[in-house]
């Protein structure tokens, strides 16, 4: 079966960085776009950053755009997001997402993704 394992999560201060990384297994990580949402407490799940299959295309939400990167190691089955000079907004549970549809290069809206991986806690304090 399909799974999306997240890592890298953690308590951290403002201005620090964090690296997540995303290990997926039961598909053929190739072929999936990749994305980044997250959600903070009494709010709703939002977009973060989305990666095409190639890595020739990207997109991020305004709020972390210059900030965070996404990559990606088709080798190893792996979708990493590098958050740089964390603010206390960006505390949320991070999750990321695999998307197999091939009309679609990146994608911003959560329901066109297929798989989802358990989330992991990133805090940053003020």
């Amino acid at each position: 079966q399909v799974q999306l394992v997240e890592s890298g999560g953690g308590l951290v201060q403002a201005g620090d960085s964090l690296r997540l990384a995303c290990a997926a297994s039961g598909l053929i990580f190739s072929t999936y776009a990749m994305g980044w949402f997250r959600q903070a407490p009494g709010k709703e799940r939002e977009f973060v950053a989305a990666m095409a299959r190639s890595g020739g295309t990207t997109d991020y939400a305004i709020s972390v755009k210059g900030r965070f990167t996404i990559s990606r190691d088709n080798a190893k089955n792996t979708v990493f997001l590098q958050m740089n000079s964390l603010k206390p907004e960006d505390t949320a549970v991070y999750y990321c997402a695999a998307d197999s549809n091939p009309l679609i290069t990146v994608s911003r809206r959560a329901a066109a993704y297929n798989y989802w991986g358990q989330g992991t806690q990133v805090t940053v304090s003020s």
